[in-house]
């Protein structure tokens, strides 16, 4: 049995993983989704990686951290705190030691999506949030609609501390690493995800249709690629 650490990205909270969850306990692992404090604007990447750790404490197994979107800049620095088997990004940004999240995608045209309808709502303190129909538009266009407007309904807002922060590692952990990508996803362009797989993690994209959140779209595909990934659980077969 493996404990999947499921970490959820900008915007959104552990309740994203609800849909996967069970689905992944179908396949004999435990899950654990976690909450970052999103909307903290004190809380650096060190804190992020703090919180996953604590909240995977008590891990059974092997631990495997999936990092959706913009979690992707947090479980790399998990390995150093705590054991993990297998990172996996999810429609994930990939962080580089020493930079900031802005500067990597500064530099990288193929980071932005395609076919946003609308920028978030920018408050007064700097935070972000979205409109429901523009939320829907660019995270669930591929769920039924009641879902969509669900999950829409549930986004809070985000600041932007740790993109602003350079990526505090010295060296990539040495730690199993796969990508998974979703060939219609519009806030990380599939050509970008490619390439990034091959030169920042050394393998190849596994390629999933749809979306940019298969954990709500397509729970049970994404618990199968996952529990592949994972490997056996013991007594099986």
């Amino acid at each position: 049995m493996a404990t999947f650490g499921l970490v959820h990205g900008a915007w959104h909270g552990a309740w994203c993983w609800d849909l996967l969850v069970p689905e992944l306990e179908r396949f004999g692992h435990r899950a654990v989704a976690i909450d970052l404090p999103c909307e903290d604007w004190d809380a650096r990447l060190g804190d992020n990686a703090a919180v996953v750790t604590a909240a995977l404490a008590d891990a059974d197994g092997d631990v495997v951290l999936v990092g959706h979107s913009l979690g992707g800049i947090t479980i790399p620095l998990v390995p150093a705190r705590l054991p993990v088997a297998h990172l996996v990004f999810l429609c994930a940004i990939v962080p580089e030691p020493g930079r900031t999240l802005s500067e990597i995608l500064r530099g990288d045209d193929h980071s932005a999506g395609r076919g946003w309808t609308g920028p978030p709502v920018v408050h007064d303190d700097g935070s972000a949030s979205w409109e429901p129909d523009a939320a829907v538009d660019a995270f669930y266009h591929d769920c039924p609609d009641d879902l969509a407007r669900w999950a829409a309904s549930r986004l809070r807002r985000q600041v932007w501390t740790t993109t602003r922060e350079p990526c505090p590692l010295e060296h990539w952990p040495d730690v199993l690493s796969s990508y998974i990508l979703c060939t219609e996803d519009k806030p990380i362009a599939p050509v970008w995800a490619r390439r990034v797989a091959r030169e920042r993690l050394g393998v190849e994209a596994i390629e999933l249709p749809g979306g940019h959140s298969p954990m709500l779209s397509r729970p049970r595909h994404l618990a199968e690629v996952l529990a592949q990934l994972a490997g056996p659980v013991p007594g099986d077969g």
